[in-house]
């Protein structure tokens, strides 16, 4: 396939303005699934289950069974709906949405459509500069997940080239909250960014309601991203594309770049855009033709006829508006003046997605400074080059409790990396990776003078340095203890003992 021309990226919005628009699905971490009591494997209990082992009659449409709405799927979207900004329905009601679904057997996915839960809301999106942007929310509702093919076969593990297709039912009926933005103007140069901290606002919007993990490479939550291009003075609004399933923050934010610069190359030169969804390609930074993109009138919506209309109580919604967690932009700014941090150290932590792991690790006892460089270096670096996410790698619990045996002396920050690294490993607590290492830095002054008066044998020349002034000719001892002690010596303390010999 040809690659596509891609316009400069000012270029593109000096002559257009770009409009954009969102569908984040948020997989709801309940016990069991939307309409059936099987476990739902979205939930951090049943993610690694075997191929359709977590299925009933219901999930896999079979004759006579009917489908049971989750109420505590529902709570949860109420509880969304409201950290949203929404009004909640009063009445909603569930419809069936017909499509040719190979992944879902009844052939038809159960969602709501002209009566959502949710609707008219309002997100406050904070950007890497602090400012503020107002993300306007059309609805959120609530629908079943479709299930999930594998194709094997073939180099690309697509469809094309495959010599079959398995399907794994697992998935099918996980309950599904779907976010829709209303169009977003104003975004000119920021879209590409806007993009990524709106995914990012709703992605901490439900890790701190607690509803969903959120772990966008598990596809907990995932990110349909409209963008149409206008000319610069025109009010009618263009021809959109819908990239699909777009599965991190940064691919987000890439392919809204992307499809502004791909869509811009194409007007310019006098063609037309195609509404049609489009595939993301992480590897290669681009979007391909996906299908057509279908209206509302395509899906031939009904009522779903096996289903009550959803009537929650005003004290219900009531009693689920008073447990709202705090706004993901305002609580950011109460952490960042409680911790003291400036602009540059705050960003790094939220851009490095970690801020959660830095408020745990500061809870269970860490410094503010401590838990900041943990999260943000070592451990970072590590999940950097194995492609991990940090949070997987270690607990704030465990980061805390390393911390403190450096605070209080058992070990330096090189041996706290090396206890870090067993830790990562598996290798059991800071403390017992500190024993079965013997990791300890050693504190016994005479096992150090020793050290260093072997050091200082081999160097005579060293006292006599120190007394004529020139401290600085200790560094060589230090350094020739540390090795000899394998690092577990405190360096100030070999420091001190070094000025006593010399007198100094």
């Amino acid at each position: 396939m040809a690659a596509d021309a891609l316009m400069d990226f000012d270029r593109a919005l000096e002559m257009f303005e770009p409009v954009l628009g969102f569908e984040v699905h948020v997989e709801l971490n309940t016990n069991t699934k939307m309409f059936s009591a099987a476990p739902n494997p979205a939930h951090r209990d049943h993610h690694d289950a075997a191929p359709n082992t977590l299925v009933a009659p219901v999930d896999m449409g079979l004759p006579g069974s009917l489908p049971v709405v989750n109420g505590e799927a529902i709570r949860s979207s109420i509880s969304l709906g409201l950290a949203l900004g929404c009004e909640i329905a009063p009445s909603s009601r569930f419809a069936r949405k017909n499509y040719f679904y190979p992944d879902l057997g009844k052939n038809y996915q159960i969602s709501q459509y002209d009566e959502p839960i949710a609707f008219e809301g309002r997100v406050e999106v904070e950007l890497s500069d602090g400012t503020i942007v107002d993300v306007p929310i059309e609805r959120a509702h609530m629908e079943e997940d479709a299930g999930k093919l594998t194709h094997v076969g073939g180099s690309t593990g697509r469809i094309q080239g495959a010599e079959y297709s398995l399907v794994d039912y697992n998935r099918a009926g996980v309950p599904l909250v779907e976010i829709v933005t209303k169009p977003i103007f104003g975004a000119e140069h920021r879209a590409p960014e806007i993009a990524k901290y709106y995914v990012q606002t709703i992605r901490d919007i439900v890790r701190a309601l607690g509803i969903s993990e959120a772990r966008m490479e598990r596809g907990n939550l995932r990110c349909d991203a409209n963008v149409s291009l206008r000319p610069r003075g025109q009010e009618k609004l263009g021809t959109r594309t819908e990239t699909k399933n777009v599965n991190s923050m940064r691919s987000v934010e890439r392919a809204v770049r992307y499809e502004i610069q791909r869509q811009a190359a194409i007007l310019a030169a006098g063609g037309a855009i195609v509404q049609e969804t489009r595939h993301w390609h992480e590897d290669t930074g681009t979007t391909s033709p996906g299908r057509p993109k279908s209206d509302a009138d395509d899906y031939r919506y009904f009522p779903e006829p096996d289903l009550l209309p959803v009537e929650p109580s005003l004290a219900l919604i009531d009693e689920l508006r008073a447990t709202l967690p705090e706004a993901p932009s305002a609580h950011r700014r109460r952490l960042k003046a409680e911790w003291g941090f400036g602009d540059i150290d705050f960003q790094g932590i939220v851009n490095g997605g970690v801020l959660g792991e830095v408020e745990a690790t500061i809870a269970e006892g860490a410094s503010p400074a401590a838990a900041r460089k943990w999260w943000t270096g070592e451990i970072a670096r590590i999940a950097n080059a194995t492609d991990r996410d940090p949070a997987d790698l270690v607990s704030p619990g465990d980061v805390a409790a390393l911390q403190a045996l450096v605070d209080e002396g058992t070990l330096t920050d090189k041996l706290a990396r090396q206890v870090l690294e067993g830790m990562i490993a598996g290798e059991g607590s800071p403390q017992e990776i500190v024993d079965a290492r013997g990791l300890a830095v050693v504190s016994d002054d005479s096992a150090l003078i020793a050290a260093i008066d072997q050091a200082l044998a081999a160097q005579p020349d060293v006292l006599e340095k120190i007394r004529d002034g020139k401290v600085q000719a200790a560094g060589a001892i230090i350094g020739a203890v540390m090795k000899a002690m394998r690092g577990q010596a405190d360096a100030a303390r070999v420091r001190e003992l070094i000025l006593e010999r010399a007198g100094s």
